[in-house]
């Protein structure tokens, strides 16, 4: 699912909706102010046309923004790794490297995002920090990269492990 991020302009819309108000209140003695009023409201109103005929766009692929946010949860101290599902799995032992392994990625109505992850962690390692830097983190590189807003992270804590058994794992695969 791919989610568009635009950007209206309004503000000329708004200016010629004053610009009718405040004819409505216009004296007799003002018509001829408000007839080249009109006329400019008019210019803009055709400029708005062709401005909503040609409107802009910057889409993010999901891929991009799970690839995003697994580089970001690798940087926090103590995951040792990303737990995919069974896809994942077939993918490595072809010799394939997902980089978007362990994520997911929901767009609210609003163009949020909700982050899923599921990540092995090093056994000793407190949880609860792990999950504020990973937070943390995903926010800041989203924000940064996209200027997307984390509506949510969930983590999942799939395996808890020393540091050698996951180097000793992620050996045997290679």
């Amino acid at each position: 699912m791919a989610f568009n991020t635009k950007v209206d302009v309004a503000d000329t819309e708004l200016e010629a909706n004053e610009a009718v108000a405040d004819a409505g209140d216009v004296t007799l003695e003002d018509e001829a102010l408000v007839e080249a009023e009109s006329d400019a409201d008019e210019d803009n109103e055709e400029m708005d046309e062709e401005a909503d005929e040609s409107e802009d766009s910057l889409t993010y692929s999901n891929g991009v923004i799970e690839k995003i946010v697994a580089m970001a949860t690798r940087e926090v101290p103590h995951v040792l790794g990303m737990k995919g599902n069974l896809m994942h799995f077939v993918q490595e032992q072809f010799g394939a490297e997902n980089l978007t392994k362990g994520v997911t990625v929901e767009v609210t109505d609003d163009n949020r995002v909700i982050v899923n992850i599921s990540v092995i962690i090093e056994y000793g390692a407190y949880a609860p920090a792990i999950f504020d830097d990973v937070k943390a983190r995903v926010t800041e590189r989203l924000a940064a990269m996209t200027g997307l807003e984390v509506a949510g992270v969930n983590l999942r804590i799939e395996d808890v492990i020393t540091p050698e058994e996951y180097e000793h794992r992620t050996s045997q695969h290679e």
